[in-house]
C-alpha cells in the first residue's frame, strides 16, 4: 500500500480523497494554485505545492507541474479526482514514465471509453444499444446542421472530452445547432482543450440514469447499483439520488450487466461509471462512460456501504476487490443537493464572493438518518471567479426515498450561508415539490416546472402565523439584548409593550398578523389576534437562538423546525421549505404610521447592458452604430467555466462598445450603451 499520495485536484473532491487516505494511514499532498493558496484541502493535506496562477490552464492542467510536485515531496500515487486531469490518457502515461502510480483505470481504458465518440463505438462493437447519431469528426456548424437533419430533432451537441454539462447544448431547429456547435466547442476548448463534439438524437422526456462500475487489475468488473440523475439545469446535475425511482430489479439487473460487459471489453481496472438515457417505459441507450469518479458518487457509497475512493487506491496498489457481485445490496435511499454559488431568483447566475457566514448541518447518524455534507470551503473563504461554483454536497440517507427526502428538506433548512447568493432556497423548494416527491421524473423537470425561472412561494394558511410568530420572537430576542447593551434595565424594574404588528411580504401582497409574546424559560408563547381583535390561536416556540445566527433552530407546536433568518430594516427575511418572505415587525403605533409611508418605485432600467454577474469577456457581437433585433446577442460572458451569451432585450442602436474580449468584469459592469 501507498505511504504517500498527492491529489491533482481542488476543493470538495481533494479533501474528500484526504478523509479516506487518513482513514487508511496514507498521508497526502495538496497542490494550489494562487486562488487557492488558503484552500480548504490545502490546510487539510500533510503538504501542500504551489502550481501556478488562478487559471486551470496554468495550472491544475499542467501534467508536468503535478509530476514535479510528486517528485519534490515523494508521493508514490497521484488521484485525479474529477475534472482537469482525471480523463486525459496522457496523464497516467506521463505518471508511468516517472514511476508514479495514476489511482484510476489504465489508459487504454480512458482512450477507449473516456472520448465519447470513441466510447460510442466500443459500445457499439459490444452490442449495447446507442442512441443514432454521427461519431465522426464535424468540421463546422454547417456541417453539424446538415447531420442534424438527416437525424431529426432535436439534437444532442456534446463535447467529446466533456463532461459536468459544459460544452453540451440541445438544438431543436436548424439555426439552433450552428450557434449551439459554435458556444459548445468554444467551451469544450476552454474546459478540457478538446474542441471536438458530436450531434446525436435528443431523446424527448428522458431519464439521466447511471451504473457505477468497479473493477480491478486481475480481471474482476462489478457494478454497484445505479444513480438518477434527471433533475438537471442547463444539462448540469443538480440533485442525484440511488437508487433510481425508475427501476425495478430486473431492468437494475441488465443496466448493470451491460455496463460490466462493456467496461470487461475494454480491461476497466478502477471506479468508473456508465450513463444511460431512459426512456419512461424504461428503455434504456447508452450515452457515455465516465473513467473517473463522479461527483455524485456520495449516494452509491450510503446505500452501499462501500468507500469507493478507498477501492481506487487499493486496486491502483494491485489489490483484489475484496467483494463479489451477489455481496452488493442497495440498503435504504439516498439524496444529494448540489449547492452552488449562484442566485436562483436572477436566472441562476453565479455569485462570487467571500463566505462572510458557513455552517452546514451537523453531520453523522441520529436514529435511521445520516446526513453528510462534502465540501471544500470555510466560513470565511472566497467562492473564487476561476472554478466550478460548487459550495458544498448535502447527502442524506434513511430506510425509504419518502425519508431520505424530507431528511434533505430538514437538512437544508438547517444550512446557514451568508455573504454570497446561493441555490438552497430552490433546493428546499424543490424537496417539497409534489412531482419530484412522486419520482415522475425527466431531465426537463426543472425547464418544465420553473419556465419562468426561480420565485419563491409566498407562506399561505398555518404557515402564514407560523413564520410570523418566529418573526417575533427573533424580534423579541433582539430587543432583550439592545437594553441589555443600552443599559436600559439595569437596576430598574421596566416594563415593555409585548404587542407586536408583523407586515408579511411586500405592499403587493401584504398579510398581517397582530400577536403578543410572552416568554418563559426559552419557551415563547405567542397569542395570534383576527383583524377584529378577537384572540385566535396560539402558538409555543422553543429555541435557544442568539442574535447572529444565520438559522433559527427549535420546536414550533412541539414539531422540530429549522429556519433560514437574515436582519433586514426593522425585521427579518425568512425562509423554509421553498417559502420566503421578509417580515418587518412594529409595536402597533409603528404599525399604524407605517401604513402611511409612501411605495418606493423601482427606477426605469437604463440604456446600457450590464454584466450580470463576475466574469470574463469572451466575445462582443456588436460594434458602434449597429443596430439590433430584441434576441440577438451581443456578448458572451464567462464565469465559472460557463459562457453565457447576453442578448438584446429589445431592438435597438449600439452607441458605444466599453468592453473588450479578455476583460475581467464586476458584476453591473457596464459592457456597451445603447443609443
Amino acid at each position: 500500500m501507498f505511504s504517500k499520495i498527492l491529489i491533482a485536484n481542488r476543493g470538495e473532491i481533494a479533501c474528500r480523497v484526504i478523509k479516506t487516505a487518513r482513514k487508511m494511514g496514507i498521508k497526502t499532498v495538496a497542490v494550489y494554485s494562487d486562488a487557492d493558496k488558503d484552500a480548504l484541502h490545502v490546510e487539510m493535506a500533510d503538504e501542500a505545492v504551489h502550481i501556478g496562477p488562478a487559471p486551470a490552464a496554468q495550472s491544475y492542467l499542467i501534467a508536468e507541474k503535478i509530476i514535479e510536485a510528486c517528485k519534490q515531496t515523494g508521493a508514490q500515487a497521484v488521484h485525479p479526482g474529477y475534472g482537469f486531469l482525471s480523463e486525459r490518457a496522457s496523464f497516467p502515461k506521463a505518471l508511468a514514465e516517472a514511476g508514479i502510480v495514476f489511482i484510476g483505470p489504465n489508459p487504454h481504458a480512458i482512450d477507449a471509453m473516456g472520448d465519447k465518440i470513441e466510447s460510442k463505438k466500443a459500445a457499439a462493437a459490444a452490442n449495447v444499444s446507442t442512441v443514432p447519431g454521427y461519431l465522426g469528426v464535424i468540421e463546422d456548424g454547417v456541417r453539424a446542421a446538415e447531420i442534424a437533419d438527416e437525424i431529426g430533432y432535436p439534437v444532442m451537441i456534446k463535447a467529446s472530452a466533456g463532461g459536468g454539462g459544459k460544452g453540451m447544448r440541445i438544438a431543436y431547429s436548424r439555426a439552433e445547432v450552428q450557434d449551439g456547435f459554435d458556444r459548445a466547442r468554444s467551451e469544450a476548448k476552454s474546459s478540457f482543450g478538446d474542441d471536438r463534439v458530436f450531434v446525436e438524437k435528443f431523446i424527448v422526456d428522458p431519464r439521466h440514469i447511471e451504473i457505477q462500475v468497479l473493477g480491478d487489475k486481475h480481471g474482476n468488473v462489478l457494478y454497484l447499483g445505479e444513480r438518477e440523475c434527471s433533475i438537471q439545469r442547463r444539462n448540469q446535475k443538480v440533485v442525484e439520488e440511488a437508487p433510481s425511482p425508475l427501476l425495478d430489479e430486473d431492468t437494475r439487473r441488465k443496466m448493470g450487466e451491460q455496463a460490466v460487459a462493456l467496461a470487461k471489453a475494454v480491461g476497466y481496472d478502477s471506479a468508473g461509471t456508465v450513463e444511460f438515457v431512459a426512456g419512461q417505459d424504461k428503455s434504456f441507450y447508452f450515452l457515455e462512460m465516465n473513467t473517473r469518479l463522479q461527483v455524485e458518487h456520495p449516494v452509491t457509497e450510503l446505500v452501499t456501504g462501500i468507500d469507493l475512493v478507498e477501492q481506487m487506491i487499493r486496486v491502483a496498489a494491485g489489490e483484489k476487490l475484496a467483494f463479489t457481485q451477489d455481496d452488493i445490496k442497495l440498503t435504504g435511499w439516498a439524496v444529494e443537493s448540489r449547492i452552488y454559488a449562484e442566485d436562483p431568483y436572477r436566472n441562476f447566475l453565479p455569485s462570487i464572493g467571500r463566505l462572510v457566514r458557513y455552517r452546514p448541518p451537523a453531520e453523522g447518524k441520529t436514529g435511521e438518518i445520516t446526513v453528510r455534507n462534502d465540501t471544500g470551503v470555510y466560513e470565511g473563504g472566497e467562492i473564487s471567479l476561476f472554478y466550478d461554483p460548487m459550495i458544498a454536497k448535502l447527502v442524506t440517507h434513511a430506510p425509504t426515498r419518502a425519508q431520505a427526502i424530507d431528511a434533505q428538506a430538514d437538512a437544508l433548512d438547517a444550512f446557514g450561508i451568508d455573504g454570497i447568493q446561493h441555490n438552497i432556497p430552490f433546493l428546499s423548494a424543490l424537496m417539497a415539490h409534489e412531482r419530484w416527491k412522486s419520482g415522475n421524473l425527466s431531465t426537463g423537470f426543472i425547464a418544465e416546472e420553473y419556465p419562468d425561472g426561480f420565485h419563491a412561494r409566498a407562506p399561505e394558511g398555518e404557515l402564514t402565523h407560523q413564520l410570523a410568530a418566529v418573526a417575533a420572537v427573533v424580534d423579541h430576542i433582539q430587543n432583550a439584548r439592545k437594553r441589555l447593551i443600552s443599559g436600559q434595565m439595569m437596576g430598574r424594574r421596566v416594563t415593555f409593550d409585548t404587542h407586536r404588528v408583523v407586515h408579511l411580504g411586500g405592499s403587493h401582497a401584504l398579510q398581517v398578523v397582530a400577536c403578543e409574546i410572552s416568554e418563559a424559560d426559552g419557551t415563547y408563547r405567542v397569542q395570534m389576534f383576527e383583524e377584529s381583535g378577537a384572540k385566535a390561536h396560539v402558538h409555543v416556540l422553543k429555541s435557544d437562538w442568539h442574535p447572529g445566527e444565520p438559522v433559527w433552530t427549535g420546536t414550533i407546536d412541539g414539531d422540530p423546525s429549522a429556519l433560514q433568518v437574515r436582519p433586514v430594516l426593522n425585521g427579518v427575511a425568512l425562509a423554509f421549505r421553498g417559502v420566503a418572505t421578509e417580515a418587518r415587525v412594529f409595536t402597533p403605533r409603528e404599525a399604524a404610521l407605517a401604513a402611511w409611508m409612501p411605495v418606493k418605485r423601482a427606477a426605469a432600467g437604463g440604456k446600457e447592458l450590464l454584466c450580470p454577474m463576475p466574469g470574463l469577456v469572451v466575445s462582443i457581437a456588436v460594434q458602434p452604430g449597429q443596430e439590433v433585433k430584441a434576441g440577438e446577442a451581443l456578448a458572451v460572458v464567462e464565469a465559472m467555466k460557463m459562457e453565457n451569451v447576453l442578448r438584446a432585450e429589445r431592438d435597438g442602436v449600439i452607441k458605444s462598445v466599453l468592453a473588450k474580449p479578455g476583460d475581467s468584469l464586476a458584476v453591473d459592469a457596464v459592457i456597451l450603451e445603447f443609443a
